[in-house]
């Protein structure tokens, strides 16, 4: 069998931070911005260090046309662009929307239940030992951040009720998609016949 990715919990650090993600790519790429420590960390240095850190590895990710997008973009396209940046580093949230989301979507089962994230959880640990080393706080907040990514990418309707939404991806990101890997359009719900589709 192949060894499964060790998953990277950082994420419980920063949710999707969007607007903080363009300041960064602005910042790598277009004009530096002055003190972006301090901005990114709302005052606090080593919290921001700690943000543009984790964000920088989160640009490494993305391909020269969706750094495009995510600069050029509208904020729905930078959002969904710094949606995949965080679906391509986290391969926790990754998995846990193609093997739970979609899959519910695509049966249209469209609520998400404590369960549904306990079993997948557990299935995850038998194959990584890295997530039985998480404490119970750590697990609580990995499941906290985990639905707050997905209220903010849209993909739920929010952490209360987690009701799966009907993805409308803007064209930018298609482009950007169908450029690196149509794989991408799964963390969006959809199906592999509409996938195929938009690669005719």
């Amino acid at each position: 069998m192949i060894a499964e990715k060790t998953y990277n919990f950082s994420f419980t650090a920063a949710s999707l931070r969007t607007r903080e993600f363009v300041l960064v790519a602005k910042h790598l790429f277009e004009n530096p911005v002055e003190d972006i420590e301090s901005i990114l960390g709302n005052g606090k240095r080593a919290t921001g260090r700690r943000y543009f850190k984790e964000m920088c590895k989160w640009i490494d990710t993305l391909t020269k046309s969706q750094v495009k997008a995510l600069l050029e973009g509208s904020y729905k396209v930078q959002n969904e662009i710094t949606f995949i940046a965080a679906c391509k580093h986290f391969h926790f949230i990754r998995d846990f929307i193609l093997e739970v989301v979609r899959e519910k979507y695509l049966v249209y089962d469209y609520e998400i239940t404590d369960g549904d994230y306990i079993s997948f959880f557990r299935r995850k640990a038998e194959y990584h030992s890295e997530m039985n080393k998480l404490t119970e706080v750590t697990q609580k907040k990995v499941k906290q951040v985990t639905f707050k990514i997905l209220e903010q990418a849209g993909l739920i309707n929010n952490v209360r009720s987690k009701m799966i939404q009907p993805q409308i991806i803007e064209s930018e990101t298609r482009k950007a998609i169908l450029a690196d890997n149509a794989e991408l359009f799964k963390i969006f719900l959809l199906s592999d016949f509409d996938i195929e589709n938009l690669k005719a």
